[in-house]
């Protein structure tokens, strides 16, 4: 049974469709959204091995004119000189701006390709594919795009909102243990910040198996949470900055260990308990928060800790993050688990105790 989810912003409003082996139906789900015949993939080689051939299969069986694209995997595709293939192949494709782009992959191609569609031609339509837990709940959705510059994470970017969003839940059971932590983080943070019940839920599943046994009512609940705030916040000018609790402390631990050490999952579940352990410290957390989720960290068996955060690097890599207005530094804090308010810093916060 399809689970579907509308995101409205008027002329901008899309859906996503949350289904097991949705793939077997692209092209009925696709027509109903875009008119047209020419299709362009844009994937990765460790996705396009399981799942390129199937999904082209279908769109030929539909009636569409398909090319694509196959990038290495990993965060160090997301660059500018990535782009400049893809706009070639596009070009050799012909692509016009009636044609519609796919993004079939994890965050990185999401944000790539998303970036790709929002800047060729001045802008065509695409649909996303995510295919893994962190981008179903979380990249897929809010027309974010981007990609990374030496300096930092998502410095280039724009907002792009895709036209469809199709999430087949069946793709994670190929994904690694790791690969689901992953995305897992970015699914305990919405509890975290926005709903307890849904945080106290998460707290009692155990395994893989528990996770993937309720994975419809996980990418469902995540999905529409994220979904209240874009509506209310599409440009991340207020509400939607909430959503980038952890985040700050993220891309700066992600961009020191030169996106190699931890994924982004992992930085953001250290982002998570390190900025509230300093939160308590600094009395703007009520006491035992870092703790709880400390636990659940625990419980999933992921990174919590890497130390002292005042490292020099990262405070570097912080001070050039895209949420810094002038010398004013916006940081998401908990009151408590469930709620969550924007806080007005600097740097400094974090070396104050």
């Amino acid at each position: 049974m399809a689970k579907k989810i509308h995101v409205n912003l008027n002329e901008k409003s899309y859906d996503i469709i949350i289904k097991e082996d949705i793939l077997k139906s692209l092209s009925e789900e696709i027509k109903k959204v875009y008119k047209g015949e020419k299709l362009f993939i844009i994937t990765d080689d460790i996705v396009a091995r399981f799942y390129l051939d199937k999904v082209i299969n279908n769109l030929k069986d539909g009636g569409f004119s398909v090319d694509y694209i196959i990038l290495p995997n990993g965060e160090k595709t997301k660059s500018i000189e990535s782009l400049e293939p893809i706009y070639n192949a596009l070009i050799d494709f012909n692509m016009t701006r009636k044609d519609m782009i796919i993004t079939l992959g994890g965050g990185v191609i999401g944000d790539l390709g998303g970036f790709v569609a929002s800047t060729f031609l001045r802008g065509v339509g695409f649909i996303q594919i995510p295919t893994t837990l962190l981008s179903q709940v979380d990249s897929s959705v809010g027309g974010k795009v981007a990609i990374d510059l030496k300096k930092g994470k998502n410095l280039v970017g724009s907002f792009h909102q895709p036209k469809l969003v199709l999430i087949d839940t069946n793709v994670l059971t190929t994904l690694s243990l790791r690969n689901i932590k992953d995305g897992l983080a970015e699914v305990i943070k919405y509890g975290l910040i926005f709903d307890k019940d849904f945080f106290e839920f998460l707290s009692n599943l155990k395994t893989k198996e528990d996770i993937l046994n309720n994975i419809e009512h996980i990418v469902y609940t995540s999905c529409n949470l994220k979904r209240i705030v874009v509506e209310e916040d599409e440009k991340d000018t207020g509400e939607r900055m909430k959503l980038n609790f952890g985040h700050t402390l993220a891309h700066g631990i992600e961009a020191h260990f030169n996106y190699e050490k931890y994924t982004h999952g992992e930085a953001v579940a250290i982002g998570m308990y390190e900025i509230t352990k300093h939160s308590e410290k600094l009395g703007l957390t009520s006491k035992g928060v870092s703790d709880k989720i400390k636990d659940i960290l625990i419980n999933f068996d992921m990174e919590y800790d890497i130390g002292a955060i005042n490292n020099d690097s990262i405070l570097s890599h912080i001070s050039s993050d895209k949420k810094n207005e002038g010398k004013v530094l916006n940081v998401i804090l908990l009151n408590e688990i469930g709620k969550c308010y924007i806080h007005k810093t600097n740097t400094q916060f974090f070396k104050d105790e």
